[in-house]
């Protein structure tokens, strides 16, 4: 069977192991029937996912142009520290900031790796653990705008790591870690601005289990600019990776906006 169509990030559903689904403008794939599988993967062109022509993908699924332009690839989108909007400030676009960055944002540990922490919409929970490949994650505070929770995350670098090794997290190399204990331990760090917001009586741990058939050994990650055309068989998925039998991993992530052909 035959597939073509523009990358984007797998939609999931969480669930035991997590449902993956690879969705184009037509046509969706539902990747956990292709485990054990052969697929092949062929790169097409590209598409920018905002303005829609076929130009060069230059970061986040968008052409240069956009990226430089557009809101939603503004620098407060990684470094949340660095929103405005409740300032009434405007940075590209304020309305739609306002909209993005004035909601509820959850700052959270999580292991991918080793133990981490990060930012996220509370809208995006747990779809933010599940792209990291988190095994496990837990909230530490819920705030109500994207600046409160930048500030959180800049504090608590200082104690805890804001990268995944991504690595590790593909051969499944996980650090044993009390999460809930190491939650409690935060309220002393935190900013004075957000400690108000901690909640002892909060614990919650989420645990997420993924569709791998086996782990790989060693890895080898696909470049499609350099690779066009790729044949494996499916061992599995975890993050926004799919993971190969010969150890070949593809973040489809990183792809975004790279044009397809997908045979099954």
């Amino acid at each position: 069977m035959r597939y073509e169509g523009v990358l984007t990030k797998m939609q999931t559903e969480l669930g035991s192991p997590i449902q993956y689904y690879l969705v184009f403008e037509d046509s969706f794939i539902h990747m956990n029937q292709l485990l054990g599988r052969g697929m092949e993967i062929n790169f097409r062109g590209f598409q920018c996912l905002n303005c829609g022509k076929k130009k060069k993908i230059w970061r986040m699924g968008f052409c240069y142009d956009c990226f430089y332009s557009i809101p939603s690839a503004g620098d407060w989108i990684m470094r949340p520290e660095l929103s405005t909007a409740h300032l009434g400030i405007a940075d590209r676009d304020l309305a739609y900031e306002q909209r993005v960055q004035l909601q509820p944002h959850v700052v959270y540990l999580a292991a991918s790796s080793d133990l981490k922490v990060g930012v996220t919409r509370k809208t995006q929970v747990p779809t933010r653990w599940i792209d990291q490949g988190a095994s496990y994650a837990t909230p530490l505070i819920e705030v109500p705008n994207r600046y409160l929770a930048g500030i959180t995350e800049v504090a608590l670098k200082n104690y805890f790591s804001d990268k995944i090794n991504w690595k590790k997290m593909l051969v499944n190399d996980v650090a044993p870690i009390d999460l809930l204990a190491r939650r409690n331990e935060t309220k002393a760090l935190l900013p004075d601005e957000v400690r108000d917001y901690f909640d002892a009586t909060a614990e919650k741990l989420y645990t997420l289990d993924y569709p791998v058939l086996e782990y790989p050994k060693k890895i080898n990650s696909l470049n499609l600019g350099t690779t066009p055309n790729y044949s494996g068989k499916l061992a599995g998925i975890k993050g926004q990776y799919l993971i190969f039998e010969d150890g070949t991993v593809l973040n489809v992530r990183s792809y975004e906006g790279f044009v397809v052909e997908i045979n099954i």
